[in-house]
């Protein structure tokens, strides 16, 4: 079927007419699109809008019959979705994000705010929206919802909130980030509702399985492969995109190893800097008490390793905080 070049919308209670190449165009601006972005398996997965629409179903237990009423917009590790209703053109009236993490990350409501903030900021510059009117500005509900299959023992639902992070409880806003447990075993209506969910689950539990086995990543990947293959699970993705899916899987969890080695070294570098911070203040210490003891300042940088210009100088501080 052809599709329709000019669509309607609804603003301000009245139906306007607008050009599809517009509307495209409109929503680029919102959701700033990369097209340069790389892909994980599941973000290729569930691109298709078919997919992504039974995905939206599931999730949000409701029953989309068109894929062409999903709009689609990618940016590295997340899935942004328009989705029509009978109300707006514009999203269901929901601006929804889908992300993909195989590391829990308590910082998801607060990465989710600066997203959606952005967002917003586009859609009333595009829509020419006065805030400083009398009128009350309709904008669309965020809701952001995070797939989660790493390795920790997470519960099938966890609310994410950005009050978490505030250091005083009395602040006058939240964000709340969902995350779904994705592993197999888990969310198992979720995983009813949309098989290739489950199909995906599916593959990487295998994986993990091969590689508990002994199997090196690459012959893992290969091996559950042709596992779900024989089995029927993803079995048409993987016979056109066997090869692709290796390389995605494998980027996937080098980028992971990485952040791993980074955050590791990270936690090393800072616990050595702490160690010589603190070395640094003994010394400090002891440097003083013997010049309380009456030791010449030759005789204690020689004690302490500490410059005699660097003694003076303390000792010159020490004089002022008492004057």
């Amino acid at each position: 079927m052809k599709q329709k070049q000019v669509l309607e919308m609804i603003y301000e209670g009245k139906v306007i007419k607008v050009k599809r190449t517009w509307l495209t165009n409109f929503m680029r601006r919102i959701f700033r699109v990369n097209h340069k972005h790389k892909d994980q398996l599941f973000i290729k997965l569930f691109s298709d809008k078919k997919a992504l629409l039974e995905l939206y179903n599931a999730v949000n237990h409701s029953s989309y019959t068109n894929p062409d009423e999903l709009m689609i917009t990618t940016l590295e590790d997340a899935v942004y979705m328009g989705m029509k209703n009978d109300c707006s053109f514009l999203i269901g009236n929901y601006l929804n994000l889908y992300e993909h993490q195989s590391t829990f990350n308590p910082n998801m409501p607060l990465r989710g705010l600066i997203y959606f903030a952005s967002v917003l900021q586009g859609f009333l510059a595009v829509s020419q929206a006065d805030l400083y009117g009398k009128k009350l500005i309709k904008i669309p509900t965020p809701k952001y919802i995070v797939f989660y299959n790493g390795g920790d023992d997470i519960k099938d639902s966890v609310e994410l909130k950005l009050s978490d992070a505030f250091e005083n409880p009395d602040g006058c806003m939240e964000f709340t980030a969902v995350m779904l447990n994705i592993n197999l075993g888990h969310n198992k209506r979720l995983m009813n509702q949309c098989k290739l969910l489950e199909e995906y689950a599916t593959f990487i539990e295998q994986i993990r399985i091969f590689q508990r086995k002994g199997y090196a990543l690459e012959e893992a990947i290969d091996a559950a492969s042709a596992y779900c293959i024989d089995h029927n699970v993803l079995k048409e993705f993987l016979l056109k995109n066997r090869n692709e899916v290796r390389q995605l899987i494998l980027t996937e969890y080098d980028k992971k190893k990485h952040m791993d080695i980074v955050a590791k070294n990270a936690r090393e570098e800072g616990l050595e800097e702490g160690l010589e911070k603190g070395a640094e203040l003994e010394r400090i210490e002891i440097a003083l008490r013997l010049h309380e003891k009456g030791m010449a300042v030759s005789d204690i940088a020689e004690a302490t390793g500490l410059a005699q210009e660097e003694i003076l100088r303390l000792l010159q501080d020490q004089k002022d905080k008492k004057n």
